[in-house]
């Protein structure tokens, strides 16, 4: 039994020495250029840093929780910005959401909160599911990195469809009432000239009588 104790006991022991060997500073520096290729802002430091807390709220021990976490990008951006993060399942079941809840008064504002609140929790989702695949097809740590460069990123397009839909739907929202007060000036006038039509035509016929 003594013997079968130790043997345990050294199993553990052995354990624990690969656990915080994991836990050491290669991997840190590993989990870090993971994100960081995942994210695709080299340039922007404070980006990953923001996905890294972010990121750190829904991983407690191994376990997936959702929390809010505010983003603004988020909220102004919506289906846009999941759609910029690649996030496009989140995205069209915003859409569907935002469809359905259109009947329903200040459901806009309420649906853009929650976005705002829970949007980046998705990314994370994709961010771990995309791990995941990758750690289970490459061994090699810096093919798992370019990997993820590849498949994480962000969706330059919306970048510029974005602002171009933003003011398209400024000019369309002066456009438009201009073009009905031109419209229904025109439709006076073209009344009033039936109207001294009509007129003329009358004094016409009195003065042939």
């Amino acid at each position: 039994m003594e013997e079968n104790n130790s043997e345990v006991e050294a199993f553990k022991e052995q354990s624990r020495e690969r656990n915080e060997a994991n836990s050491g500073p290669q991997t840190n520096e590993y989990e870090a250029k993971m994100l960081e290729a995942f994210v695709g802002k080299p340039e922007s430091p404070e980006k990953g840093l923001w996905y890294a807390n972010a990121f750190g709220k829904y991983d407690i021990n191994g376990v997936d929780v959702i929390k809010w976490n505010w983003s603004w990008w988020a909220f102004f951006g919506g289906i846009w910005f999941l759609l910029y993060r690649k996030a496009y399942a989140a995205a069209g079941g915003l859409l569907l959401i935002s469809i359905i809840a259109s009947f329903i008064p200040f459901s806009g504002i309420v649906i853009s909160i929650l976005a705002g609140g829970f949007s980046s929790y998705f990314i994370y989702k994709i961010y771990k599911t995309k791990k995941l695949e990758i750690e289970a097809t490459h061994m090699d740590e810096e093919q798992r990195i370019e990997m993820m460069k590849v498949v994480g990123g962000y969706n330059t397009w919306v970048a510029w469809v974005f602002p171009i839909i933003i003011l398209l739907g400024i000019i369309a929202a002066v456009a438009v009432p201009q073009l009905e007060e031109t419209n229904n000036i025109q439709q006076m006038n073209e009344q009033q000239i039936q109207e001294y039509e009509m007129q003329y035509q009358k004094k016409l016929e009195q003065a042939g009588q």
